[in-house]
């Protein structure tokens, strides 16, 4: 068993050093769609687990990856429409990084991640959710950039975290903690679909306890304070366990 919780508090403080040196790197345009079954145990979401010598190495996530040139998609008027140029995207990587094909205009969005300046590649997401298609063929992972493949219920996700056998990123942790609240694929996009989307630009701070990323609405999210008395709207990335608090008003 690999410890998770020592790895996460290590790139933070070597994230923390190289943003000191090298300042704020580039928004990079991107989209992850999060692939969703049914079993007899309950709601599944496909996961990959990313080669440990590349970006976010190590680490398991959604299919998902840069918007390239190519998914480029024009409006009525010859304007870019971001949303559906980011659904082509998010359905294109599904299908380059596990074979699985999902229908773009189908893809329900309902996330958008702005990672902290001190990451070093910062990739500016779109999340999108959709079901596994009945007549999807088996996933396929080149074992390359992806080295496996598994799909995970959330809840048992999010305790394999917190007992070190798997590392998750705060976008892909609180993805999980947000499909452990619902049963099945149909009430997850019932659901989702009639939410407006969630905006989370981080702030990241170390604490004592560990790295703490913060959002819009905690106390400390403004100054990066953690230690700011008030409202939390944060996940404190212990060693053993993952926290979230929303006691916003």
């Amino acid at each position: 068993m690999t410890s998770s919780g020592h790895r996460d508090h290590r790139r933070y403080d070597v994230y923390a050093r190289n943003h000191e040196e090298y300042g704020d790197s580039e928004l990079i345009p991107a989209a992850t769609v999060v692939v969703l079954r049914d079993t007899e145990t309950g709601l599944e979401a496909l996961m990959l687990h990313r080669n440990s010598k590349i970006a976010f190495g190590g680490m398991w996530v959604f299919p998902g990856g840069r918007i390239d040139e190519e998914d480029t998609v024009a409006s009525a008027d010859g304007q870019i429409d971001e949303l559906t140029t980011a659904a082509a995207a998010a359905a294109r990587e599904a299908a380059e990084e596990a074979a699985v094909v999902v229908d773009p205009t189908g893809l329900v969005w309902f996330a958008h991640w702005v990672p902290p300046p001190v990451m070093p590649r910062r990739y500016a997401t779109f999340f999108f959710a959709a079901r596994l298609n009945d007549t999807a063929g088996p996933v396929t992972v080149d074992k390359g950039e992806i080295t496996e493949h598994e799909w995970m219920r959330p809840d048992d996700a999010l305790a394999r975290r917190d007992a070190g056998e798997i590392e998750l990123a705060p976008p892909t942790w609180m993805t999980l903690y947000r499909l452990d609240g619902f049963g099945d694929v149909a009430t997850a996009l019932t659901a989702l679909t009639a939410a407006e989307p969630a905006f989370y630009e981080t702030h990241m701070a170390r604490t004592d306890e560990g790295p703490v990323a913060m959002w819009e609405g905690d106390a400390g999210y403004e100054g990066v304070d953690p230690s700011q008395p008030g409202p939390r709207h944060r996940l404190t990335m212990a060693e053993d366990r993952y926290s979230f608090q929303d006691d916003r008003t």
